[in-house]
């Protein structure tokens, strides 16, 4: 595995940092783009790093990066972050995009958005610097739409577990309690307002981020997994068709159909999901 730091600097003055994987190739080989993986709420970049080096291994660069408060970019303790979900998607995001255009300037861009990542295309001011997206496990975080056993940790997180310690915090301390991991207070309590909403971030927001989810062009191709307890089907349906603009390809995935028996929320990233990636990722790369 062989990747480089980098530090960004974003428009509110804060920095986050990425890595960046160079594609492997021989002599005869050319690059085929450039993938920028937008984590989900909670899993840091470093969790990312199977796939990423398989995507190097089909010729692309793959850059990753943390948003404000979440892993490598923390420059102080999480409590002091000012940042909140909208706001990665007007500083995080734009910089990585800067930063990537000045790294790979003649090369096709494809964000792989998991989760959040995959929210971040309709909260971002623009995706014109985006040829292609790709949004996996991507879903309103409305929780009585999740499956039952999610649905109840989801009521107790948000009704009981996030009120109960944030507000007194000043942060969420996922790391002691063991969910998720620490997160900023923004972050935390802006999920918490869209997650009590039936129509999630639209619902809370209201007709601005309307509008921001409809000014997508960028075609994007959702890929989503049956037995996603998080993102039921109704979750991810919900939230693509904000995209009314955008060309959409659907395709949900079944584990059976991939040899595996679960694949989830979280995990699909880990190299022992390789099958699914060839079977799946790789006609709709054109890798």
């Amino acid at each position: 595995m062989s990747y480089r730091i980098e530090k960004l600097q974003t428009a509110a003055g804060h920095s986050i940092v990425a890595r960046v994987f160079p594609a492997q190739l021989n002599e005869q080989e050319v690059v085929n783009g450039v993938c920028i993986i937008a984590p989900a709420t909670g899993v840091a970049q470093y969790l990312y790093d199977d796939f990423a080096n398989w995507l190097t291994a089909r010729g692309y660069n793959v850059v990753t990066f943390d948003y404000d408060g979440m892993g490598l970019s923390v420059d102080r303790h999480v409590q002091y972050s000012k940042s909140d979900i909208l706001s990665w998607a007007t500083y995080d995001c734009p910089a990585v995009l800067d930063f990537v255009e000045q790294q790979f300037p003649h090369q096709a861009r494809t964000w792989i958005g998991h989760s959040v990542g995959g929210h971040m295309l309709g909260m971002m001011a623009s995706t014109d610097k985006i040829d292609r997206a790709i949004t996996v496990a991507c879903g309103t975080g409305t929780w009585w739409y999740n499956a039952a056993p999610t649905k109840r940790v989801a009521w107790f997180l948000w009704y009981f577990l996030v009120p109960a310690t944030v507000p007194v915090l000043g942060y969420f301390p996922g790391d002691r309690i063991k969910v998720m991991c620490n997160m900023p207070r923004g972050v935390m309590m802006q999920w918490r307002r869209w997650c009590l909403k039936k129509e999630y971030a639209i619902g809370s927001e209201g007709q601005w981020l309307r509008d921001r989810f409809a000014n997508v062009k960028t075609p994007i191709t959702s890929i989503a997994f049956s037995d996603d307890d998080m993102m039921s089907k109704k979750n991810v349906d919900l939230l693509h068709r904000y995209f009314v603009g955008a060309p959409m390809t659907r395709i949900t995935v079944t584990p059976s159909e991939v040899n595996q028996k679960r694949i989830g929320h979280i995990g699909w990233h880990r190299k022992r999901y390789e099958e699914m990636w060839d079977k799946v990722f790789t006609p709709v790369l054109g890798a």
